[in-house]
């Protein structure tokens, strides 16, 4: 400590101000660990919600298992290219891997609820036949005839006792005037995720300089107006335009 430091602390002691202390340094060496740690966090988070191997990944990313897994314990990091096929891959935005939220925590693990979850869907779809079939006033018997499935078979699938193979229940949605969105989830985080994915294949198919503009934060109010304007009565809808005539005349 040399003459100048001495005399700012005696100084300052005597007029009860607090010493100075100096700015901690950072240390980046445990920054870059934790970084790294938590990045492989959500990596294992992201690929045990999509019920996917190590293997998997690694044969994606042309690496080994051990790098895959050297990265989900934070023992080395995986490049941005490399996170970018992951995301793809395992069905989670990019920003999944700077975030602090684990996919687990927020909705669950899908691998640990497939026995309920079909189970439960098995009686839904289930029901969802037997009333679209009498919304119809179709007897068993007659659906039976129609699809050359059999009545015990049928009353099994409506109980929710057998699950209905797909090919069995596409002819049977169409022979009871329904298509196959009236039998989707439509709610939990699986509907969601099935809803999401739909609205998302639409919005690919937009002409590109619309998706860029609904894709602008900035632009969000004229889609507000938009929506509103769609929801309005036909009459009041008219009297919007034709104010709006009289306004650029």
């Amino acid at each position: 400590m040399d003459f100048k430091d001495a005399a700012a602390r005696l100084r300052a002691k005597r007029e009860g101000e607090p010493e100075e202390k100096p700015a901690k340094e950072t240390d980046f060496a445990e920054s870059y660990r934790l970084r790294g740690k938590m990045i492989g966090v959500l990596l294992r988070d992201a690929r045990l919600h999509a019920a996917r191997s190590v293997e998997a990944c690694a044969e994606l990313l042309k690496v080994t298992p051990q790098e895959v897994e050297a990265w989900e314990y934070g023992e080395s990091v995986p490049s941005l290219p490399q996170l970018e096929l992951l995301a793809y891959y395992l069905g989670v935005p990019i920003s999944h891997f700077w975030s602090t939220d684990t996919l687990e925590a927020s909705q669950g693990r899908h691998i640990d609820i497939q026995t309920e979850y079909l189970a439960l869907r098995d009686r839904m779809v289930g029901a969802l036949l037997r009333q679209a079939r009498e919304e119809i006033g179709m007897t068993v018997e007659a659906l039976s005839q129609a699809c050359a499935v059999p009545v015990e078979r049928i009353q099994q699938y409506e109980m929710g006792e057998l699950p209905v193979p797909m090919h069995e229940l596409s002819m049977m949605a169409g022979i009871l005037k329904q298509n196959m969105n009236y039998f989707l989830e439509s709610s939990g985080h699986i509907g969601n995720w099935l809803a999401v994915r739909e609205e998302w294949k639409h919005f690919s198919s937009l002409p590109e300089d619309l998706r860029q503009f609904a894709a602008k934060p900035v632009n969000m109010g004229f889609i507000e107006i938009a929506l509103m304007l769609s929801q309005m009565p036909t009459e009041k809808l008219r009297r919007v335009g034709e104010s709006v005539l009289d306004i650029t005349r």
